[in-house]
């Protein structure tokens, strides 16, 4: 009842969290998407005190990978979708909170946090203790592929199956959903970050040529796909000659980055195929119709919905704003949390 009270009359304001291995977004039933950074922090090396008071956090600490110094470290204190470091991770929610909720901070805030489906009880667990010592006053859990699907408006909780793929930083979420739950559900740690890894090993391996993180994901961005382009496309890099460790540039074309992510793409892909052999006949019925609608940061690689269709033969969308729909789909449960109480989990049910 206190909890009602709070949130409807206090100058504060519940907020969804997609807290992500690459990125963290706020949203609220108000705003709409008011936060979207970068999971990066940047520390002094061995206290874990982030640099600049609390400035080295989100874009700031991006812009710092692979160009600190031996006192500084930028890190992501998230891997594989889970709590890798839970100081940092802290530091970083506590950051965000305060930034997003700015000028209302009277009360503090309930939030519902996205989470991958194939956590641990202790992993969940942690998420919701940082995410209270960082400012929450009540913090629920919502599986990634529920808050997704809820946030591209698919039918959910009907008698009819719907298809989600969630490709983000550290985990690539596949999930057939029908009656308010997943019929079929898979986790795996295949996703983004997999991709600008392989750009990386490919451009060493084949141009001799050793680049950064941050260029290989600006390769992938730029002239990565995952199926023909109409128009191919080419990008020059720069970075260290592996034989004479002098900087040097070379030019990179998108077919030789089509390439190099195949093996991850497949990877990808067999989640999805998975999905599908396990899902119901009726349900396997319905996605024919239906078909897969696909979000998060992997979503934006060109081609990709053709490459699902060819290899699956269902029809197959990218949602309008893919990177933004988990965070949606959290702001959406936030409307009714009693209604919606039996998607979500919180401290006393783990």
């Amino acid at each position: 009842m206190l909890n009602r009270i709070f949130g409807r009359f206090s100058l504060s304001e519940d907020l969804g969290i997609d807290l992500g291995t690459a990125n963290t977004l706020i949203a609220s039933r108000e705003r709409g998407i008011i936060l979207n950074e970068p999971s990066v922090v940047a520390v002094y090396k061995g206290t874990n005190e982030v640099i600049l008071d609390g400035m080295g956090v989100g874009l700031e600490a991006y812009a710092m990978l692979g160009k600190t110094p031996k006192n500084i470290e930028a890190i992501r204190p998230l891997k594989g979708g889970v709590i890798a470091d839970f100081e940092v991770t802290e530091k970083l929610l506590r950051y965000f909170l305060r930034k997003a909720n700015e000028g209302r901070s009277m009360v503090r805030p309930r939030v519902v946090i996205a989470v991958p489906s194939g956590i641990t009880t202790v992993e969940r667990r942690a998420v919701i203790n940082s995410a209270e010592r960082a400012g929450a006053r009540k913090v629920y859990l919502v599986d990634e592929p529920m808050a997704a699907g809820l946030g591209v408006d698919l039918p959910i909780t009907e008698a009819q199956g719907s298809m989600i793929v969630d490709i983000g930083g550290g985990t690539t979420e596949v999930a057939v959903l029908a009656l308010g739950g997943p019929v079929v559900v898979k986790s795996v740690k295949v996703a983004g970050d997999d991709l600008d890894e392989a750009i990386l090993n490919f451009v060493r391996k084949n141009h001799n040529l050793q680049i950064g993180p941050q260029t290989a994901e600006t390769m992938k961005k730029t002239i990565g796909s995952a199926y023909a382009l109409d128009q191919e496309k080419s990008m020059e890099i720069a970075g260290r000659d592996t034989l004479n460790l002098m900087p040097r540039k070379a030019v990179i074309h998108s077919e030789e980055i089509r390439d190099a992510l195949q093996d991850t793409l497949r990877g990808i892909l067999r989640s999805v195929l998975d999905c599908l052999e396990a899902a119901p006949p009726e349900i396997g019925a319905d996605l024919l119709d239906s078909g897969i609608v696909v979000v998060g940061g992997g979503a934006l690689l060109p081609g990709f919905d053709r490459f699902i269709t060819e290899n699956t033969g269902l029809p197959c969308r990218i949602d309008k704003d893919p990177l933004t729909a988990v965070a949606r789909g959290t702001a959406r449960f936030l409307e009714d949390l009693d209604l919606y109480a039996t998607f979500l989990s919180e401290g006393d049910d783990l």
